[in-house]
């Protein structure tokens, strides 16, 4: 809600009467030091492909291949041809005959599998080459090349089949077998079995037990009663903390922080848990590109289990370029340039600049400028305490207001557990604007304080789970004297249903307040509260719902209230469409007073990238403004909330 930080998620365009044309040229793509050297697909386009020809086959040899499934079960036959490495390579030729009889021996243990993952055990799978058996081909077979070697596939299913008697025994004894998903009567596929065996360890592992191991399973199927009998044996091994730490990997990055950063402390108790969260912890310095942490084989002398930390630094020194267009608000640069390393114990320092509204005015002082340097020190006396420290300056001019704006800000932020966060520190801004209220200056001392729990499942695509963050910024104005504070708070939930959470429920609401500082004018323009635009009321324009004096001119508010609500569905697993409904209302005094409440809708269009889904949405406002935005087209990274 605030409009003292640049919002990644504004509209393009604030009265956006036109089509608009986007072109931008992503820092993500253009972050060199970042990607590796190698060719990666985006939308279908092969980037930094190979001129190398591909590597030719020797002797090749072309086959055709027919795959027919017995008992008329369509899904079933999609896995298996789906799994078929002849039917996925038809079209290329392997080396030398042999290598035909090879490729369809390995197709019959790939098939088998299959089957057996769907409780098959009673299939059959017939393969013949040139119309001879597999087990009845010689060693080194010789075909007619005159045409396609034909391979032919057979497979007869047979039924399907249930679990039966299930038992677990050795120290898995004591665990239910129904709690692993293998009850009687249930899925009998094989990989519901190797994961309950999994499970059994896992389980055991969390009790401490480092050296917890599967002793047997052991699988009977009956096919009279097309059942299976399944064993699964277990031995936990004794209790042991974690002992020594050996860090292994590191070239500029210093050994000892890596091993105190990951909290994997002499001593601690052991759990998996503790090592993926441990490996999770290191991976988001951003210094490494590949953690592996891994407990030994066998205790130590004084009975407790070393953990080895192996890791791979990736490229310490980065910096991006990036470009947008739109015929509304014309275009725009950025560039940053960092480095994730600077003293070796993970410090980043990160140096950006952005001109936008180019082509929009021809008048240097209309158009947005930003700049700022900002710097962090994970591990500042504690593992768990971050320091972070920023100076930033602005030169904005929204339809609201137009401000100069220098800030320099310093923190602590103290993990307190794996969800929860604190956040406090110190703040001095300086701003220059001209609003509603004329010019004024401000300079203003703040100590923002803030807490957060995140508990998503995922940061970028959420489907579970919920974010809740509340702060407070106690404020002195120096150059009047006025002394005030704001108050935030904001939650948003998660649900998922259906397959695979192919619909998922998401709602956001969020609410502010400012206490103090007499007459709103005495409150600086960037720290009052306006509502619209991508991060909060989509279809108008950034920052356009506000109280208004009787010029009709916007002046910002002391309060705010701001809901959303979207639906979330997948259309196929990379295309997904969402409609939404935002709200807010943002009043002059300082409990929202509900007498301006405006709301949008729309719907927008998910496309899945292994970077979070990309985000274009298409709103309305359902109260126009007179003379405002009658549409806006918002793009991005990630989920709105």
């Amino acid at each position: 809600m605030h409009n003292h930080s640049y919002d990644a998620k504004r509209p393009l365009g604030r009265r956006v009467r036109k089509a608009l044309l986007v072109l931008s040229a992503g820092t993500a793509l253009l972050s060199l030091g970042v990607l590796p050297a190698e060719a990666f697909t985006i939308f279908g386009y092969k980037f930094f492909e190979s001129d190398e020809p591909e590597q030719q086959v020797l002797d090749p040899v072309r086959y055709s291949v027919t795959l027919d499934v017995a008992g008329g079960d369509d899904d079933l036959k999609e896995k298996l041809e789906g799994a078929s490495q002849l039917v996925a390579d038809k079209d290329d030729p392997v080396s030398g005959d042999l290598g035909v009889a090879i490729k369809a021996r390995d197709d019959r243990d790939r098939l088998l599998a299959v089957l057996y993952e769907n409780a098959r055990y009673g299939a059959v799978v017939d393969v013949t080459v040139n119309g001879v058996d597999l087990a009845e081909l010689p060693p080194n077979p010789a075909f007619n090349r005159s045409q396609p070697v034909p391979v032919h596939v057979r497979v007869d299913p047979g039924a399907q089949f249930s679990l039966g008697r299930v038992t677990f025994a050795g120290d898995a004894s004591r665990f239910a077998p129904e709690a692993f998903g293998l009850g009687a009567g249930a899925d009998a596929g094989s990989l519901a079995i190797i994961k309950a065996g999994e499970l059994v360890v896992n389980e055991l592992k969390k009790e401490g037990r480092p050296l917890a191991k599967l002793t047997g399973r052991d699988v009977i199927a009956d096919h009279k009663t097309n059942t299976v009998d399944v064993t699964i044996s277990a031995e936990g091994g004794p209790i042991a903390p974690i002992g020594e730490t050996r860090v292994t990997g590191t070239e500029t990055v210093d050994e000892d922080f890596v091993r105190t950063y990951s909290l994997l402390n002499n001593g601690r108790p052991y759990s998996p848990e503790a090592l993926t969260k441990a490996s999770e912890r290191l991976r988001k310095l951003g210094v490494f590109s590949s953690v592996t942490i891994r407990e030994a084989q066998a205790l130590d002398d004084d009975g407790r289990i070393p953990v080895d930390i192996k890791v791979s630094e990736g490229k310490h020194r980065y910096f991006g370029v990036g470009a947008q267009y739109s015929t509304i608000d014309g275009f725009g640069v950025q560039g940053y340039w960092g480095h994730r390393n600077l003293f070796g114990r993970a410090e980043s320092l990160r140096i950006e600049g952005a001109v936008s509204r180019l082509g929009e005015t021809t008048d240097v002082q209309k158009l947005d400028y930003s700049a700022g340097i900002l710097f962090s020190k994970p591990g500042f006396i504690l593992p768990t305490i971050t320091l972070n420290a920023s100076l930033k300056a602005k030169m904005e001019a929204p339809e609201s207001y137009e401000a100069k704006t220098v800030t320099a800000a310093a923190g602590l932020t103290y993990e307190i557990n794996d969800i929860d966060k604190v956040t406090g520190g110190g703040e001095i801004s300086y701003a220059k604007t001209e609003d509603a209220f004329g010019v004024n200056d401000y300079l203003t001392f703040s100590i923002p304080v803030e807490f957060e729990r995140d508990a998503r499942d995922d940061k970028l695509n959420p489907t579970s789970g919920y974010r809740a963050i509340v702060n407070a910024k106690p404020s002195y104005e120096a150059l009047e004297g006025n002394i005030f504070s704001s108050f935030e708070a904001s939650g948003s939930g998660y649900y998922g249903f259906g397959d695979d959470n192919g619909v998922v429920l998401a709602g956001k609401v969020s609410a502010g307040t400012i206490v103090g500082g007499g007459d709103l004018e005495n409150i600086p323009v960037n720290r009052r509260f306006y509502a619209g635009g991508g991060g909060s009321v989509r279809g108008y324009s950034y920052q356009q719902i506000s109280p208004r004096n009787a010029k009709g001119e916007a002046t910002g508010g002391r309060s705010y209230l701001q809901t959303s609500l979207e639906a979330r569905v997948n259309v196929t697993e990379t295309i997904g469409v969402v409609p939404f409904i935002d709200a807010a209302t943002v009043s002059d005094e300082a409990f929202p007073d509900f007498s301006d409440v405006r709301a949008g809708a729309g719907i927008g269009l998910r496309y899945a990238t292994p970077f979070g889904p990309i985000r274009l949405d298409v709103a309305v406002p359902l109260q126009p403004y007179e003379g405002g935005s009658r549409y806006g087209i918002y793009a991005g990274i990630g989920q709105a909330f």
